[in-house]
């Protein structure tokens, strides 16, 4: 057995430690991007719901400027009753169709206000729309996230707990140079090739690290990256 193996057993533990640990980390992130996908739908929405309030606005706006004149009208008209001659009758008459112009031109606004209306309440239901089934796919990955989380935290913790075991298998001082060099680069324990090139940063070694490899009596090291080598 290679003196090694009990290296490369625990760097594989550490390989799936490492994957699982950037999978915690990501998932985070992938939320997030999630979430930034109903923004856009939210904009989306206010911006038909102010469309919409505009237009309706302009409908009530209209309405309230013919109100005001047919009340105008009716005061007038009870006015009208007082009067003593003709000629105050007549202008009265003229002040009365002078009005209901303006309300005629007020509510040719407002019948093209009402049909500004339909189309832009039918965009603010399909925004409306858009987003609640934005909302219900976003939700429903951010479910599975969650559980997937909850998986790889589960992984997590037992992968560490077989990783513990695999360090007592490791000799003391294979440990220490191995932990050393793990947060620096990985891997850390890497094959020598046949042609005495380092697998890891692909340096050409002496014949004579090639001949203590091969003879796997211990602990190997490539004189660049410090790689702890191995014969393939």
């Amino acid at each position: 057995m290679s003196v090694v193996q009990p290296l490369l057993d625990l760097q594989e533990i550490d390989g799936r430690i490492r994957e699982l640990q950037k999978e915690i980390r990501d998932i985070p992130q992938r939320k997030a991007q999630e979430l930034e996908r109903l923004n856009g739908a939210r904009e989306a929405l206010a911006r038909a719901q102010a469309e919409h309030k505009n237009a309706q606005l302009r409908v009530n706006e209209a309405d309230l400027e013919v109100k005001a004149r047919r009340d105008k009208i009716q005061a007038i008209k009870q006015n009208q009753v007082m009067l003593k001659t003709n000629k105050e009758f007549q202008i009265f008459n003229l002040e009365i169709a002078k009005i209901e112009g303006e309300i005629d031109s007020y509510e040719a606004r407002q019948l093209a206000a009402m049909d500004d209306v339909i189309p832009v309440k039918a965009r603010l239901a399909e925004a409306d729309a858009k987003l609640k089934e934005e909302q219900s796919v976003v939700d429903g990955y951010l479910a599975e996230l969650d559980a997937r989380l909850a998986s790889v935290r589960e992984a997590l913790a037992a992968a560490e707990a077989e990783r513990a075991e695999a360090a007592k298998k490791v000799e003391a001082r294979f440990m220490f140079h191995y932990d050393r060099l793990r947060t620096k680069r990985w891997p850390v324990v890497v094959s020598l090739q046949p042609d005495c090139v380092c697998n890891g940063c692909h340096l050409q070694q002496t014949p004579s690290v090639g001949q203590m490899v091969r003879r796997n009596q211990g602990l190997v090291t490539c004189a660049d990256c410090s790689r702890i080598l191995y014969a393939m």
